[in-house]
């Protein structure tokens, strides 16, 4: 039923590279209702409502090219849903967010469309994504809507959702060392890297602060005894708990004193310059808001600095001055923080260079103790402070001061973070002049800080910035080979998980702890962590977090790319192994030319000394290499098909007279005979000779040596459930994952290379496969097989039972296959059962299987069962 307003029908959100963009981007299905045939030019004023609210959009360009293009299709003609596209854009650009990334296209029509767009922050792409369904059905029913409460509501909330100030220039600061980095649910927690050298971070809080310094450091007291043991200069004072308490500690100390709460941070609570019995309890009833401890200690006359540290050296020195106004003989005090908070550089917390200033309680303590109010004009020039403390978070300022300081203070900034045992430390000294050593002029450090904010370091109000986070990330990744973390991904229609097998295998003979996923589990070296099929976006992200491993092998399948995007950020080898008509029908994937747009992504997503390795026999390789940014490697075992590839400036790995050979800048190398590779059953597996060459070709991008790649070709001896052949007392049994034409036309050429009297076939194939598929398989297997017994997977994709096994009786029959030879048995295992009861001797059994495990376990059941590694051996080549 049609409606007349535009519905949400799904979100889709993808945080890293797909199939519709290299930047994050989020695809919204939309149904535009009875107006999937009006344009928005013949909806009463929608135009000009929606023009007078976005005035912006007068400027896009739209898919015509230049400024104004979107606005010459409103007034010739488009739909909804296209306007709602450039109103998402249009609504982030106004908060501040560069998206320009956008896209609309027919689902089914006439009304319910897709559109993607970019977001640079989630939370404000989604809700500005619902904001505008809801604005432009306000337009279409000629409401009246104000557009700036939307903006407010939706800059808060997507404030809320920023990573933090400091983490955000850390990241900066990775992404140009092209670290990757992976954000971590919606706070400011991020991973910089991937597998034993990845790090993670939260502010300036990493993972190598052990929590019990990171308590210390919280606790002040507890921070000033361990100073003390350092001799580090640190004023006296007591922890107290009681308001009489503080007064008696006051006296014995002498004023002026300073109370803070003992575990407090940003300055909250602090308290400085306290003469008076009647301060110092005011003091201590705000103070003990923020802790059941508090500190009385002896003021320290003096300049507010702050010394960051980083590892073993001091990165920057800031004075900070606490917030304040300056009178003009005109204005209340109250008036002059309004006029300060007007400056572009404040924010309400700590999204801007500065903090706006609070008249909060305070403040208010601040000014009576000065003899003002809020209410008070100040004459001109007067300087009024409303903080004692000089945080930036309370609207203090900062000034560079890191030239300035003399060796001593930095020498004892560094050892006060040792003595806590703090990688990123911020050091709080109170001293009239850091270029003195404190050590002379009575001045000491008051705080350590864990996870300190660097905002002043980096944006001083006056003096030089510091990028300090750069030191940090220097820090974190002290060389490049910390940052580099080698990741090859593969896809294609057949071979993948044989090619990462391969891939992984080789890579653990150099010494490399190597992740690898495939659809047979998530692997650790030789160790199965997780069981299943394992090769979407999510599996990769769990195993590039993973701390023990040098390197991951990715295997990358077509349904994860569609649905969610990659799960890494950029390969150094990208591999297509082949591309045929498989999976065509879901996700939008129709044609091989949808299938191989979709698959290109994992060598478009190659870094720039990476390389993108393809199968030069594959008829969409032409295609695919008008999209590959990087140096290709192509691979091939017919010369003839690589010839229209002549004049292309690659690395080609081949077979020739029984080797395969990598021909680089003119220079042929001989790396392995093919005969000696036993998964290629001396060269007479043709489908696993092209995953070798395609392995090679990774090896050899990746710099790995030609004998660990012969070592390591000539020990992986075992591919399981790939041609896996079981002797069983006069007959064998042979269990594979052919589950596609290709994968079918695989298996049947190399068992009729197998001695045997007869070949029987249990047969069956995913549900969602085509059709046509389904019925060109079972033509095939009919042409090949002698006696075939059909199957059901256990998970049926969508079909009804007993479906799939009709399309397959029927297609076999209408093939000419006599009916005595075949079986319809819905149950894997049943087949597999009846197939053996029926053996004789001499049979080779094929079980293209869905679930190896049972299948395998029987077999090893049966008396005299032995498990025969497919090699040269064990092959009779028939026909001469």
């Amino acid at each position: 039923m049609e409606t007349d307003k535009l519905q949400i029908w799904d979100f889709t959100i993808y945080h890293g590279r797909n199939i519709y963009s290299h930047r994050p981007v989020m695809k919204m299905v939309v149904d535009i209702g009875k107006f999937g045939d009006i344009p928005t030019m013949d909806i009463p004023g929608f135009n000009e409502k929606l023009l007078a609210a976005f005035p912006g959009l007068k400027t896009n360009c739209c898919g015509l090219g230049y400024e104004g293009g979107f606005l010459e299709r409103l007034n010739t003609g488009t739909y909804l849903a296209h306007v709602l596209e450039h109103v998402v854009l249009e609504m982030q650009f106004m908060l501040g967010y560069d998206v320009r990334y956008g896209k609309t296209r027919v689902v089914t029509d006439p009304s319910v469309y897709y559109l993607v767009y970019e977001y640079e922050n989630e939370v404000c792409g989604l809700e500005c994504g619902k904001a505008a369904v809801f604005i432009l059905n306000c337009f279409i029913a000629g409401e009246e809507i104000d557009i700036s409460e939307f903006l407010d509501y939706l800059g808060k909330v997507s404030l809320d959702a920023e990573l933090g100030p400091s983490t955000t220039a850390i990241v900066e600061a990775a992404k140009k060392r092209n670290i990757p980095i992976t954000r971590i649910g919606h706070e400011s927690l991020v991973r910089l890297g991937y597998g034993k050298n990845s790090r993670l971070i939260e502010s300036t809080l990493t993972d190598a602060t052990p929590c019990i310094c990171a308590d210390i450091s919280s606790n002040k007291q507890l921070t000033k005894a361990l100073l003390c043991d350092y001799k580090i200069p640190v004023p006296y004072g007591k922890v107290v708990y009681s308001e009489i308490s503080a007064v008696m500690v006051a006296k014995q100390l002498g004023t002026p004193v300073v109370i803070k709460p003992f575990d407090g941070n940003q300055g909250k609570g602090v308290h400085l310059n306290l003469n008076h019995e009647s301060e110092i309890k005011a003091a201590f009833a705000e103070a003990s808001k923020y802790s059941g401890g508090i500190i009385v200690e002896k003021f320290i006359t003096g300049r507010d600095f702050r010394i960051l540290v980083v590892g073993d050296k001091v990165c920057a020195v800031a004075e900070r001055l606490p917030a304040s106004v300056t009178g003009d003989g005109k204005h209340t005090v109250r008036k002059l923080v309004d006029m300060v908070n007007l400056d572009e550089n404040r924010g309400e917390q700590h999204e801007k260079r500065l903090t706006k200033i609070k008249l909060d309680e305070v403040s208010l303590i601040v000014l009576k103790k000065n003899g003002l109010s809020v209410d008070s004009v100040p004459v001109k020039g007067q300087t009024v402070t409303l903080r004692e403390n000089g945080n930036l978070s309370t609207g203090g300022i900062a000034i560079d001061r890191t030239d300035s300081i003399h060796p001593d203070n930095a020498e004892l900034a560094v050892r006060a973070a040792k003595a806590i045992g703090i990688d990123i430390a911020g050091i709080d000294v109170v001293t009239e002049d850091i270029s003195k050593s404190i050590l002379e002029t009575d001045g000491a450090i008051v705080e350590v800080n864990t996870a300190p904010g660097i905002r002043m370091h980096l944006y001083p109000s006056v003096g030089q910035p510091r990028n300090v986070a750069e030191d940090i990330v220097d820090l974190l990744f002290p060389t490049e080979q910390a940052c580099n973390f080698p990741i090859v991904s593969v896809t294609g229609t057949n071979g993948k998980t044989t090619t990462v097998r391969l891939i992984q295998h080789v890579l653990t003979q150099s010494g490399k702890t190597v992740g690898m996923t495939s659809t047979s589990g998530t692997f650790i070296g030789e160790k199965c962590i997780c069981k299943g099929d394992n090769s979407g976006p999510r599996s990769a992200k769990s195993l590039l977090s993973n701390k023990t491993i040098d390197a991951a092998v990715l295997e990358t399948a077509r349904g994860g790319i569609v649905r969610e995007g990659l799960g890494y950020d950029l390969a150094d080898v990208g591999i297509i192994t082949n591309i045929t008509d498989d999976h065509l029908g879901l996700d939008g994937v129709e044609t091989v030319e949808d299938l191989a747009y979709v698959k290109a992504l994992v060598v478009e997503a190659v870094k720039k000394d990476g390389a993108a390795v393809l199968n030069a026999e594959d008829k969409m390789t032409p295609d695919i290499l008008e999209r590959v940014k990087v140096k290709p490697i192509l691979f091939y075992k017919n010369a003839e098909s690589a010839k229209q590839f002549a004049a292309l400036d690659c690395v080609r790995v081949f077979t020739q007279d029984g080797w395969i050979k990598v021909l680089n800048n003119g220079a042929a190398t001989d790396i392995i005979a093919v005969s000696e590779i036993p998964i290629t059953c001396g060269g007479l597996i043709d489908c696993n000779i092209e995953n070798c060459l395609a392995a090679v070709s990774a090896l050899y991008a990746l710099s790995v040596s030609k004998d660990i790649i012969v070592s390591g070709l000539k020990s992986f001896d075992y591919n399981a459930g790939r041609f896996n052949l079981f002797e069983v007392d006069g007959y064998r049994v042979m269990l594979d994952y052919g589950h596609n034409p290709a994968g079918y036309e695989q298996v049947i050429n190399t068992c009729k290379k197998l001695e045997h009297s007869r070949l029987v076939g249990v047969i069956g194939m995913p549900g969602d496969r085509q059709d046509c598929a389904i019925r060109s398989v079972g033509s095939r297997c009919a042409e090949a097989f002698d006696r075939i017994y059909i199957k059901e997977d256990i998970d049926l994709r969508g079909r009804k039972k007993g479906e799939l096994a009709t399309l397959f009786y029927d297609s076999i029959i209408a093939s000419g296959y006599d009916k005595k030879n075949v079986t319809v048995i819905e149950d894997e295992m049943e087949a597999l059962k009846a197939a053996v009861a029926d053996a004789k001797q001499g049979d080779l059994i094929v079980v293209l299987y869905e679930n190896k495990e049972p299948l395998q376990q029987f077999i090893e059941s049966l008396t005299q069962t032995v498990v025969t590694p497919l090699t040269h051996a064990a092959i009779k080549a028939r026909h001469g």
